[in-house]
């Protein structure tokens, strides 16, 4: 990661004013106060990753508010942070939410008014990502701001080994297995926050938790051929009575929304250069379909198009705009 502030050669007196400023210039929404007269050290190194961007923040015991008239001013209402704790303890609270961190554990805060608390030695890892997504699978994020997102379940685990192993080989993916990475990073998030869900979420809105947990199921598991709406049942612990009528509920069939997952994860491969040395039969296997005629039939009856036409008109585009630019074509066998 490359650091962008360090208190390490600054005169102690100047030491946490400095600090307050480096984080002002990061758009952070909080007001930092010290809580103890040991002598205050920080440091800030920063990593973007496909679409993500990570900052990670080592520094002495404060505390952190967000206070209603900073996040107007600097909240990034368009994204959702994400904390992971490497080192050292918080003490969080959001709306009627109190929460402690340790090392290993996750933790979301939504773009409201916060108060953090963070002993000596503390670190973390933050990263912004965008709120579509996340609220696409598990609903909005108040329903899980400020929750601790402990070390202790296996998806955590997880998510964060695979998150702490990235920022360290970062720096040698290309720019396409970089976007990859970020995406698996984002989805192990999101499987671990549905998890924790499931534990304590309000009975009111247990359906609702029950849907994003199966969601998040189909995404892992889309090229299982073997999939289908008994077996998404039986994952996520409820009935298919019960499951079926969640999604009816949310105008959806349990079964079109597989297949239909399935065909935009296929067509989203057919456009993407670094899958271009896949056969259409290998894709399609990929995407949990039995046979090629089947995944060409399906796929055209939802966009109106062949697979392989659709891949063709893709690399077109593609090189049409490399040409445009001047780059060289990366779409070419």
């Amino acid at each position: 990661m490359k650091t962008l502030f360090s208190t390490e050669y600054l005169h102690p007196s100047d030491k946490f004013k400095s600090w307050r400023e480096a984080m002002s210039e990061l758009r952070v929404p909080a007001e930092l106060k010290r809580i103890t007269d040991d002598p205050f050290d920080g440091k800030l190194e920063f990593a973007k990753i496909g679409s993500i961007e990570a900052i990670r923040t080592s520094h002495s015991a404060l505390r952190a508010e967000a206070t209603p008239n900073l996040v107007r001013r600097h909240g990034q209402e368009n994204a959702v942070g994400i904390f992971l704790r490497l080192a050292g303890v918080a003490k969080t609270g959001q709306s009627d939410r109190a929460s402690v961190q340790r090392p290993g554990d996750l933790m979301v805060l939504d773009s409201s008014p916060a108060a953090q608390e963070y002993s000596s030695g503390s670190q973390m890892l933050t990263l912004h990502i965008p709120r579509e997504r996340l609220e696409s699978f598990l609903g909005p994020a108040h329903l899980y701001s400020g929750l601790t997102i402990g070390s202790n379940l296996g998806s955590t685990a997880l998510a964060t080994g695979f998150l702490t192993e990235l920022m360290k080989v970062s720096p040698n993916l290309t720019p396409d297995a970089a976007e990859r990475m970020a995406s698996i990073g984002v989805d192990l998030i999101m499987a671990s926050l549905a998890e924790r869900m499931a534990q304590e979420v309000p009975r009111s809105i247990h359906g609702n938790t029950t849907v994003q947990r199966a969601k998040a199921y189909v995404e892992a598991n889309l090229g299982d051929p073997g999939l289908d709406p008994r077996l998404l049942a039986a994952a996520v612990g409820v009935s298919l009575r019960r499951l079926q009528e969640l999604f009816y509920e949310r105008g959806r069939h349990i079964s079109d929304y597989i297949w239909g997952r399935r065909l935009e994860t296929a067509a989203k491969r057919l456009s993407d250069p670094a899958c271009a040395h896949m056969s259409i039969g290998m894709l399609a296997y990929g995407c949990g379909f039995s046979s090629q005629s089947h995944f060409a039939r399906r796929f055209k009856d939802r966009f109106s198009i062949s697979p392989r036409d659709y891949r063709q008109t893709q690399r077109q585009d593609v090189s049409s705009v490399a040409f445009a630019f001047g780059l060289p074509n990366s779409s070419a066998e």
